[in-house]
């Protein structure tokens, strides 16, 4: 019974998930859904990123996540030598309450990065994105308390219980915007340290499924910063943090990795990765990765060690990510943020 409980609370969520945005563990490998000022900062000429995280797995489809962008500099020619003008397409698509709520964003986004020095070490960006989001609810695949029976769930008035009408309220469709800064410094052409800020949904777009429309989304705001610093040759630190809050809801990510580069070579790296992130107050996050040149690929686990772990069987849930940087041959590597 306690964990019915449990299950029932998590599907309310899930009904309440368009107030929350979907959220990442390897916040460091979804660079465009953390903030937009990541458009282009980075060393080679486009990156392709991908993520997939399917959380709670013992919850059918409690929430499934998927992102995918690709960023590149543009007018290398036409700017200061050092400078950075990114531009970027991404999109999201979340499925939650086994498939009741699916929300999918497109989006694009701009930055611009200016050098203080002539090598490019250290710079300073602001970054833009607009969003074109779409929502969906199917009413009948949502389950309430007035609906449970004694030999289980009877169809009942899920929608008048609501208040969405079943004709005009399973859709909805609104534009956001979203802002963010970054400055990226290296004291010696081989480090790498960062710290950012952003703020998404800064329009506080109206998005309700009721026919009142009267409910508006929270703007999010998130503080990160994170290195990679060598501690020789062939063995790198990577670290980061994030805190980020929306509404009433918040979360601190912090930990790192260590990579090893097994062949030795900096120009062609084929490295393995190895650590841990820390969410606090909710779970910890082993993470294994391993790079072959310009292609990282990670993979991370969530260990719920919050009070949810009765409902959730302590599966917080996996999460894979890929990150691919074509680099122009001979390219003379500026540092750039990673994790």
């Amino acid at each position: 019974m306690r964990k019915l409980f449990y299950i029932l609370s998590l599907m309310i969520l899930a009904i309440n998930a368009s107030a929350q945005d979907p959220r990442f563990s390897q916040f460091f490998a979804s660079p465009l859904t953390l903030n937009p000022a990541f458009t282009g900062k980075f060393d080679g000429m486009w990156r392709l990123a991908a993520n997939h995280r399917d959380q709670w797995p013992s919850i059918p489809k409690a929430y499934v996540t998927t992102s995918a962008s690709i960023d590149f500099p543009i007018l290398k020619n036409a700017i200061p030598q050092g400078d950075i003008f990114g531009i970027g397409i991404s999109g999201l698509s979340d499925v939650s309450g086994n498939n009741a709520l699916k929300l999918n964003y497109g989006s694009v986004s701009v930055s611009y990065h200016k050098s203080f020095d002539e090598d490019g070490f250290n710079t300073l960006g602001l970054g833009f994105q607009g969003t074109y989001a779409s929502m969906g609810l199917d009413v009948t695949k949502l389950t309430f308390e007035d609906e449970l029976r004694q030999n289980g769930f009877s169809p009942g008035s899920s929608a008048e219980y609501i208040g969405i009408n079943p004709l005009t309220g399973r859709n909805r469709n609104y534009m956001d915007f979203s802002a963010g800064f970054l400055f990226s410094g290296s004291s010696n052409g081989e480090n790498n340290y960062y710290l950012g800020a952003s703020m998404y949904h800064i329009n506080r777009p109206k998005i309700s499924f009721k026919d009142r429309n009267d409910w508006n989304l929270s703007s999010r705001i998130t503080v990160h910063s994170g290195g990679t610093f060598p501690l020789s040759d062939v063995l790198d630190l990577n670290v980061s943090v994030l805190h980020q809050s929306q509404s009433k809801s918040g979360e601190t990510i912090l930990g790192g990795a260590l990579s090893y580069n097994i062949n030795a070579n900096s120009d062609n790296p084929t490295s393995l990765y190895m650590g841990s992130w820390l969410r606090i107050k909710d779970a910890i996050i082993p993470y294994l990765g391993i790079e072959f040149g310009s292609l990282r690929v990670g993979a991370s686990y969530d260990i719920n060690t919050s009070g949810l772990r009765a409902a959730t069987l302590s599966k917080g849930g996996s999460e894979f990510s890929i990150i691919y940087i074509n680099k122009a041959p001979g390219n003379k590597g500026i540092p750039c943020p990673k994790f």
